[in-house]
């Protein structure tokens, strides 16, 4: 029963994308390679393994997804390997390893891929999932930051999600981040019995991803302490509030969190959220920020980056939340029926499969009858695979040398010449 069980049962959190779902992916697909044509990013593809240090160095040890959510294995060679729960430190090392930053600079890259984290399932949230995402390395101008920012929103537009509420905020540098931190600290020390067990034992270790944590008692006791805006070094409030005037003249809307620090340690400067109702508990249907440190400690050049990562799986949810219908599937094409049975069956079978070669060959989708059935049952079938024309191999119109073809959208019938018909339905399918 167990063998049976799993040999039938996909792992938790996992899903499969079946036939009739690939259509909202394919639309998202094409929208991710629009946009980032004409916003000038370049692809990049990533293996799905990468070793462990990657990720509790360039994450940080004392993240969630690092202490609680990677899938980490030994190999056969004893090393340390995890299946990649985010996009950017895969992309920042093979930055580094290619060395990409020879090249000129920006580099604009984007990545469409599979991420794999070990959390509690829950709606629009699966221990695999898939991210959009685009990183900037090279360019410290607060332009990128409000371009990146710009083109997450512009993405989830064109997709036609609503009611999108984006939040900034800046967790400034490491120069004006230990001032808040002393802050932050001291503040928060008197309140340790006060704070959930994991944010307890983050005060001494870093006091700083409290600021993350979703406990609505920690949430409310970080709500009344000092804030980040107050602590910002000159440099740092002058690079976000271009931010926000960039965001302001590109007429994006957006409110200011000041509490909003983000997951993840490498995180400076900018950061942002993006939320939409009615998709669970937790709101975010992606974000990112600025990482202008994260090259360097992964053992590359002092450079500095930006980027999202933007969740698939929740922004479909959302779509299907607000009511957005999937655009219907496009007919898939011409359907071969045989309308023979018996020997005759058979004898036009090597025809049916010649017409569709030939079909195939000049760019029209068409699919051949491939199990012995009723013409009947084969005009069910082209009805339910979409077919928008049926051709008909019957043995009185092809010893005339002529072919029966059927339009599915008014049932109306044709004859045609059979060695004009891949001519005549070229023109039909066009038309």
């Amino acid at each position: 029963m167990e063998v049976h069980y799993l040999l039938t049962t996909r792992p938790r959190g996992m899903n499969d994308i079946l036939p009739l779902e690939i259509s909202r992916w394919h639309r998202a697909e094409a929208i991710i390679r629009e946009i980032t044509r004409v916003y000038g990013y370049e692809e990049i593809r990533t293996p799905l393994l990468e070793h462990t240090e990657l990720f509790t160095r360039g994450i940080g040890e004392d993240t969630d997804i690092v202490d609680k959510e990677m899938y980490t294995f030994t190999d056969q060679s004893g090393r340390s390997l995890t299946l990649r729960p985010e996009g950017t430190a895969p992309v920042v090392r093979a930055f580094i390893q290619n060395h990409m930053h020879a090249q000129p600079l920006p580099a604009k890259l984007y990545y469409l891929a599979p991420m794999y984290r070990y959390g509690r399932p829950q709606a629009g949230r699966l221990r695999e999932f898939h991210q959009f995402g685009v990183e900037v390395l090279g360019s410290e101008d607060p332009a990128v930051d409000a371009e990146v920012i710009v083109l997450a929103m512009d993405f989830f537009t064109r997709l036609g999600l609503r009611k999108l509420d984006l939040h900034i905020n800046s967790i400034g540098c490491p120069k004006c981040r230990s001032g808040y931190r002393d802050q932050l600290l001291a503040y928060l020390t008197p309140l340790k019995d006060e704070l959930c067990a994991t944010c307890a034992r983050r005060l001494e270790r870093n006091p700083l991803r409290i600021l993350d944590c979703k406990d609505a008692g920690c949430r409310d006791i970080v709500a009344t302490g000092p804030r980040f805006s107050d602590y910002l070094c000159p440099e740092c409030s002058l690079h976000f509030q271009a931010v926000r005037d960039l965001l302001s003249l590109a007429k994006v809307e957006y409110q200011w969190d000041p509490y909003l620090v983000r997951g993840l340690d490498y995180y400076t400067r900018t950061t942002f959220e993006i939320m939409v109702e009615g998709i669970g508990a937790q709101s975010s249907i992606g974000g990112g920020g600025r990482y202008d440190g994260l090259v360097e400690a992964c053992g590359g050049p002092s450079i500095s980056g930006i980027g999202f990562g933007l969740g698939l799986e929740r922004a479909f949810l959302a779509l299907a939340d607000q009511g957005v219908e999937e655009e219907p599937s496009a007919a898939k094409g011409i359907f071969i029926a045989i309308a023979e049975t018996g020997n005759a069956y058979g004898d036009i079978r090597s025809l049916a499969f010649q017409l569709t070669t030939r079909l195939r060959d000049a760019g029209l989708p068409t699919e051949m009858n491939l199990i012995a059935r009723s013409l009947k049952a084969q005009m069910r079938y082209a009805d339910r695979i979409g077919a928008r024309f049926v051709v008909l191999l019957g043995r009185s119109e092809l010893e005339r040398g002529r072919v029966a073809v059927r339009f599915m959208e008014n049932s109306s019938q044709q004859e045609v010449d059979l060695d004009q018909l891949v001519s005549f339905l070229q023109s039909s399918f066009n038309a």
